[in-house]
C-alpha cells in the first residue's frame, strides 16, 4: 500500500526488514543498543559484528532518541537504532512519538532518501500494535509534510496481522 504524503511516498510492506533496500532500516532498539532478540537479532544475525561494534562505541541512548551505525552485511547502507519505549513503563506514548520523529529528523540530517520503519515497541517490550500504528503513521506523515529531503518511509512489518492494523491505520489518516 503507498499514499503520497507531502513531497514523499509513505509504503507499508509486509516482509522482513533487514531484507529491505532503503538507504536505511530502523532497528527497534533497547537503551544500551545491545542487539539481542527480534528485529535487533535479526539485524545482528544477517548484518554480521561491525553493528554490534559501533554500538558498543555509542554507548546507548535515552528511551525516544535515535542514532545511526553502518549498515554492515545488509542491503541497507545505515541502521538507525530508535529506542522505543517499554509497555507500562510511563509515558510510552511520547516516548515512541519522539523515537520516531528522532529517527525521521536523523535520516533528513544525514541526507538518507529513504527509511524502513518496524512496528517499535509492540515485540518484547509490550506495546500495542494498533496505539503503535496511530503514533508512528500519525508522527510520519506530520513530518513529511513539512520541509524533508526524505523520499520515501517504508513501513515494513512482521506479519499479515500488523500490516492489516497499519493498513487500516493509514486509510483512517488519510481520510481525515
Amino acid at each position: 500500500m503507498k499514499v503520497d504524503a507531502g513531497t514523499s511516498i509513505l509504503e507499508l510492506v509486509e516482509g522482513d526488514i533487514t531484507e529491505m533496500q532503503t538507504d536505511a532500516i530502523v532497528n527497534a532498539a533497547n537503551a544500551r543498543l545491545i542487539l539481542g532478540g527480534g528485529v535487533a537479532g535479526a539485524i545482528r544475525t544477517k548484518g554480521g559484528p561491525k553493528i554490534q561494534e559501533e554500538c558498543d562505541k555509542i554507548e546507548g541512548t535515552f528511551v525516544g532518541g535515535a542514532v545511526k551505525t553502518t549498515g554492515g552485511d545488509l542491503k541497507a547502507k545505515y541502521v538507525i537504532h530508535a529506542v522505543g519505549p517499554r509497555a507500562g513503563e510511563g509515558s510510552e506514548e511520547e516516548k515512541l512519538k519522539n523515537a520516531t520523529l528522532n529517527s525521521l529528523k536523523l535520516a533528513d540530517e544525514e541526507d538518507i532518501k529513504s527509511i524502513a520503519f518496524p512496528a517499535i515497541s509492540t515485540g518484547v517490550f509490550g506495546f500495542p500494535v494498533q496505539r503503535c500504528a496511530e503514533i508512528m503513521l500519525q508522527t510520519t506523515i506530520e513530518y513529511l509534510k513539512g520541509q524533508t529531503k526524505l523520499e520515501k518511509v517504508v513501513f515494513c512489518l512482521y506479519g499479515h496481522e500488523s500490516y492489516e492494523i497499519f493498513a487500516n491505520q493509514l486509510k483512517r489518516e488519510t481520510s481525515k
